[in-house]
This record gives structure tokens, sequence and C-alpha cells, in this order.
């Protein structure tokens, strides 16, 4: 079976399941670990059996839990280098080196690691070991799927602080590359969003295809071409105009959110999908709604109306992805 879970989209935090045939990938970690195990276990998921973390940009909204449940679960993490940058740089502002210097540093790092549980495997402390694995390898907790530590006690005690930035291990790829985690092909594209190397994707397993299309200004043509032949389209519909024109938000932040590098409308999502989408998704799912500047009303009834006769019973089901609890899993 191969199944998309929408765990939370917006700006407060973003993630989803990918699962098909024995392979089960994390998009993005935007949510604290705790709280994306939750609803993981709500939408009937079992966190311990995620096999990969994939990211599409650095933004807050879909990194802040990244490390914790990476570290928790053993997790890899595919990631493109100049997001893998731009987030170290995120969480370690103060740090005067080269990205070459901190790899090396972390490469040091992580030897010491190894020979110190070489030297007296009998003598770590249970709590650190839960909290971060030993670099290099794969173990976890006994209850990998408990965030009961969160991270929360590094940095304390007489120890020097963890690195934040530490990974059990890192695969990078490059937008226009497609590569295999698993039983699942993955086809990344660059999309236009304010961010270091921002990503989109294109999911196949077992003859399905879907994809991920949030974050971005507007629909270049290369991410025309990627949303071709879907099963399922995850597309965003970040906010009403006028609304966004009206709203509480600063001027810059407005122009921003605007900008051919800022987020997708409701009126650009139509217009993509009247006069560009090939109308062949059995799932199209509207994402990353604003709680400040849209409505899911608005966002439905303008998408409705750009797919209307179109709609039937194998194509074309309109579904809105929330913030604050999962979307129903969907299945093929």
């Amino acid at each position: 079976m191969v199944r998309f879970t929408v765990l939370a989209s917006g700006s407060k935090g973003n993630c989803s399941v990918v699962s098909g045939g024995r392979t089960r990938i994390l998009v993005d970690a935007g949510l604290s670990c705790r709280e994306m195990f939750r609803r993981m276990r709500l939408a009937g998921e079992d966190p311990a059996t995620l096999d990969a973390i994939i990211i599409t940009h650095e933004h807050s909204d879909h990194v802040s839990g990244l490390a914790v449940t990476a570290r928790k679960l053993g997790v890899p993490v595919y990631i493109t280098q100049g997001t893998h940058r731009a987030w170290v740089r995120w969480l370690s502002p103060r740090k005067q080196m080269t990205y070459t210097q901190w790899l090396e540093q972390c490469r040091q790092q992580a030897a010491a690691r190894m020979a110190e549980v070489d030297a007296s495997p009998e003598d770590a402390d249970s709590e650190d070991a839960e909290t971060e694995p030993a670099a290099g390898t794969a173990s976890v907790s006994s209850s990998p799927a408990d965030c009961s530590q969160d991270g929360a006690s590094e940095g304390k005690g007489e120890n020097p602080p963890k690195d934040p930035t530490w990974l059990p291990a890192v695969e990078y790829f490059s937008a226009g590359t497609p590569f295999r985690i698993g039983d699942i092909d993955v086809s990344p594209f660059t999309i236009p969003h304010d961010a270091a190397d921002p990503v989109g994707f294109v999911f196949q397993a077992e003859g399905i295809r879907m994809a991920v299309a949030t974050d971005l200004g507007y629909i270049p043509p290369n991410v025309k071409a990627q949303l071709k032949g879907l099963d399922l389209l995850l597309l965003e519909s970040n906010h009403d105009l006028e609304m966004l024109r009206d709203g509480p938000y600063p001027w810059s932040v407005k122009q921003r959110v605007l900008s051919r590098v800022g987020h997708l409308s409701n009126e650009a999502a139509a217009s993509y999908l009247e006069n560009d989408y090939d109308g062949q998704a059995a799932y199209v799912v509207l994402a990353h709604l604003s709680e400040s500047n849209n409505l899911p009303e608005l966002a439905r009834i303008t998408a409705e109306r750009a797919l209307n006769g179109r709609a039937s019973l194998l194509a074309n089901r309109l579904l809105l992805a929330e913030q604050h609890e999962p979307l129903i899993p969907i299945c093929f």
C-alpha cells in the first residue's frame, strides 16, 4: 500500500509521512519531536518505522524538530548541501568558522565519541545515550518513539554543551537529480522561495506519483513540468490577497509574502489549477494555509471554481491540510 499523511501544514509547522512498500519517509520536521510522534500515532503511523527524513528548506516551520527527531530515531537526513549549510548557520550563529572547518570539527567530534564508547561501553550515561546516539551508529533508545527528553538536558552539568547540529547521518542530494530511498523514488525540483536551496518533491512508489509543492512565490515552467501525471498533488494555497493586504502583518512582511520568492496565494493556485494542471490527480490537497491571512472556506471555494467541470469519482477530490491536527491518511 502507498500512503500519504499530512501531520501538519501551515506557518507554525509542516511535516508529512510518505509510505510505499517497506519504506517510510518523514517529509520535513517542523514540529517538536513529541508532537510529531503524537500526531503520527493519531493517524495510525508508527514513528519507529520511519526510515529517513527529507527536508525541503531550512525555515524553522520545516526543521524545528529535525535534530531531536533524527537523533531519537537514528535515521539519515536527506538534504541539499545549501540547505544543510544554512541550517547549521541558523543553529550556530556565533560560530566563526567556514563550512569546511565545521565539517572537519564534526568528524573529529564523531571520532572522539567513538573512541570513548570503545574504551568504556558500560560506563556511558543512559540519559545521554538516549538524547544523542553515538555518532556513526544507528542505535536509538529502547523506546525510539519516546521524545520525553527532547534534548532539554543538553548543556547542563559539568559536560560541555552538545553540538545542536549533530545528526546520525546526512545524505546530500541535488535538485534535478532523482534518487531512491528504499522502495520510494524521489525527484527533487527547484522552487522559487527565499531560502538557501529550496526544493519540492515528486515521490513514486508502486506506480503511484505524489508531489509536494509548497513555499513557492509562483509556479515556474520547471515546476509545472514536474506536476504532471500525478495521483496526489499537495499544493500551496497560502493567503487571500485582500486579507493579506488588509491584515496585521508589517508592510515588509506583506511584500515578502507577495513576492516571487514568497508564498502562493489562493488566486495563484487557482490559476494554475484552471490553466496548467492536467486534471489527473485523484487528490488535490491545499496546504500551508495562513491562519492570519486566509480562511479554509476561501481557499476551498477558489480552488473549486478553478476545478469546475473536472471533478469525478476518480480524480480531483479536494482536501485541505490543517495546522493543528493531522489529515486522514490518503491510501492508494
